[in-house]
C-alpha cells in the first residue's frame, strides 16, 4: 500500500494526484475529494488563514491514512493539505484512495475526511468585513466521526 502526505502552500492538480492514485494496476476504483475554501453566508469572506502544527501535523494525517489501511483493503491514499492564507474557491485539501472495489474506496476516502477534520491539528482564522476570528468545530463534523468509532 502506498501512503502519501502532504502540507503544502503551493496549489495542487487534482487531475496529476488522480493519475498516480490510478496507476495502480490492481486497483479498480479511485475515489477523490478536493475540499475548497468556502464563501461566508453573508458573502463576505476575504481570505481564510490555515495554520498547523509542523511535523504532528503530518504524523496526525499519516497515522489517519494508516487507520484507513487497517479498515479496508487500499491500494493508495493520497493526503494534500494546504496552509498560508487562501482565498474563496482556492483548493484546501485533497483526499485521494485507490481500492480493488468501489465500495471500500468510498467508505476511506469518507473516513479519512471525517477523521481529519476532527483530529489533524489545523487551526482556521477568517478574514471578513467583520473582522477576524478563529473558526470553531463544528458539532455536524464531531457527529460524523462517531460513525466510525
Amino acid at each position: 500500500m502506498s501512503i502519501s502526505v502532504q502540507v503544502q502552500t503551493a496549489d495542487f492538480s487534482v487531475a496529476d494526484e488522480y493519475q498516480q492514485l490510478s496507476r495502480h494496476s490492481h486497483c479498480g476504483a479511485v475515489v477523490t475529494f478536493c475540499g475548497l475554501v468556502r464563501e461566508l453566508s453573508n458573502g463576505n469572506l476575504h481570505s481564510m488563514t490555515l495554520e498547523h502544527y509542523p511535523g504532528m501535523t503530518e504524523q496526525a494525517l499519516q497515522a489517519i491514512a494508516e487507520q484507513a489501511q487497517q479498515r479496508w483493503q487500499l491500494g493508495a491514499v493520497r493526503i494534500i493539505h494546504r496552509i498560508g492564507t487562501l482565498t474563496p474557491n482556492e483548493q484546501i485539501v485533497f483526499v485521494g484512495v485507490a481500492s480493488a472495489h468501489r465500495a471500500a474506496a468510498f467508505a476511506a476516502a469518507q473516513f479519512v475526511m471525517d477523521y481529519l477534520k476532527n483530529r489533524a491539528p489545523f487551526w482556521k482564522k477568517e478574514h471578513s468585513n467583520h473582522g477576524e476570528h478563529w473558526v470553531q468545530a463544528k458539532a455536524t463534523d464531531q457527529q460524523a466521526l462517531q460513525r466510525w468509532e
